[in-house]
């Protein structure tokens, strides 16, 4: 077995390469909506799908226990090349937005042996110094959340087919898998649970401690990829209202939501100085007062500062999503670690739906104050993480 030090890098490597799928069809979405005629919901319809391909996803693998009693390596290295398969299929000449929908869908179903596993991975690997490894994790997630949109720059010139995005991710998510069969066996602390147990899922909840931090995390996510899914919109909206702004929407909507990757890194060496509680809070606040801030910073006229603003809120909208996943970690019994995980995440995923479909909704009648409503999020996110003091 390799040292867990040679481990974390492929893991993270893996993550990265694999999470690109997310956000491949946003990436795209212009061209999908010439080539195959969508309207203008299209946008929150694709996203949610994704969304709720992963949430059905993790209530399965949660329900059937799939992360605590078989092999995490092969587990992710099987949802990858699924994954794979079904973001090609958005390449086809033939699609129609039900098929999108439905690619998309299946594209989140794999993620769901992806990103809650790759975390499953990481705490069989890290008993101490669990907040860093997920931190850069989760670092990993957001680049790859990200790169699409870095491939998409190439495309301006058209140097690149927009398809060749969609072949590239997918190119992507197979070698990440395979990285992660070949060269990351079963953690040193890892303990397989042999017996399907139906009562699994529903006693995941039952610390205290737990609810605490699945409450902060499900405030954090109202906020996050609704964010995530509206900065390519956000910024084409501007250049509409500012016309004589000059900027790349690709180029800046892969840094203002890569950026987060750096701050998931930093955040997990924060909070072995401030703790996790309050490294995580801090970072909810202040993207909480973002959504607040967000309509008076879009309508003032230089395309700088809203870009700056943007940024730090890439920052801090992602910086406590792996110090959330921590505190799971931390919390849940170690026989069903993987399952305390994913059905955090999968109640997490079904409420960034909600989020979505209501700006993509309230978007279309005031796109200017729609934002600031992602606040409620971190409010309330804030209210459950205090209801435990001390970690």
């Amino acid at each position: 077995m390799q040292p867990a030090k040679q481990i974390l890098p492929l893991i993270v490597f893996s993550q990265f390469c694999c999470t690109s799928l997310w956000f491949a069809g946003n990436a795209v979405m212009p061209e999908l909506y010439l080539n195959f005629n969508l309207n203008d919901e299209a946008l929150g319809h694709l996203t949610s799908a994704v969304q709720f391909g992963f949430i059905f996803g993790t209530l399965i693998f949660a329900f059937l226990n799939l992360a605590d009693r078989f092999s995490p390596s092969k587990l992710f290295f099987i949802s990858a090349v699924f994954g794979a398969v079904f973001n090609l299929g958005i390449i086809l000449e033939n699609n129609s937005l039900n098929t999108l929908l439905l690619l998309r869908f299946l594209t989140g179903f794999s993620l769901a042996g992806i990103y809650p596993v790759g975390m499953k991975i990481a705490a069989d690997y890290y008993d101490k110094g669990l907040g860093k490894s997920l931190g850069y994790l989760v670092g990993a997630l957001v680049l790859g959340t990200a790169f699409p949109h870095f491939l998409k720059t190439f495309t301006g010139a058209e140097n690149l087919p927009w398809r060749w995005v969609i072949i590239a991710t997918s190119g992507f998510a197979f070698l990440g898998g395979l990285l992660i069969l070949l060269f990351v066996p079963n953690g040193p602390f890892r303990k397989a649970k042999r017996k399907f147990k139906t009562d699994a899922i529903f006693s995941v909840f039952k610390n205290k401690n737990l609810r605490s931090a699945a409450f902060g995390y499900f405030g954090h996510m109202w906020e996050l990829y609704t964010f995530w899914a509206f900065v390519p919109i956000i910024l084409a909206a501007y250049k509409i209202s500012f016309s004589d702004s000059n900027f790349y929407i690709p180029f800046w909507s892969f840094i203002i939501i890569g950026i987060g990757g750096l701050s998931c890194v930093l955040g997990g060496y924060i909070s072995e100085i401030f703790g996790v509680i309050r490294t995580a809070a801090t970072a909810l606040l202040l993207s909480g007062l973002c959504c607040i801030i967000f309509p008076f910073v879009f309508l003032q006229p230089s395309a700088s500062i809203l870009i700056a603003f943007l940024c730090f809120w890439g920052v801090v909208v992602v910086a406590d999503s792996p110090l959330f996943s921590t505190l799971v970690a931390g919390n849940a019994p170690p026989e069903i670690k993987g399952t305390a995980l994913t059905i955090v995440n999968s109640i997490g995923f079904a409420i960034t739906i909600g989020s979505i479909q209501l700006i993509t909704y309230l978007n279309q009648i005031e796109p200017v104050y729609s934002m600031s409503l992602l606040a409620f999020g971190p409010v309330l996110g804030l209210w459950g993480l205090f209801q435990k003091k001390k970690v």
